[in-house]
């Protein structure tokens, strides 16, 4: 079966993601071995297609929550934390202890 977003083919994880987000994964994650001029080109424009489009921090945050609902469940297996023991107010004694 295959699978179409928008008229594109969509074969591997990573096309899903980039045809949801509109941009190549790269533009986020980037790329090995690039210099410090291209990595900072990149988050440029990374920030500035976020200060034209708000709303995709949201929609990435989305995704990968989705994303490793599927791919890795027990990433998202989260302990609770114990509260911790009531304080006692100030000048108050214990219940039993003789004043």
């Amino acid at each position: 079966m295959k699978s179409f977003i928008a008229g594109h083919q969509v074969v591997t994880l990573d096309d899903f993601l980039e045809l949801a987000l509109g941009t190549p994964l790269e533009l986020w994650l980037g790329v090995e071995g690039e210099s410090e001029m291209e990595c900072a080109a990149r988050l440029d424009a990374a920030r500035d297609i976020l200060a034209d489009d708000p709303s995709l921090f949201d929609t990435v945050t989305r995704l990968a929550v989705e994303t490793i609902e599927v791919q890795a469940p027990a990433l998202l297996n989260v302990i609770p934390l114990t509260p911790p023991p009531a304080r006692r107010r100030r000048g108050s004694r214990p219940s039993g202890v003789a004043a």
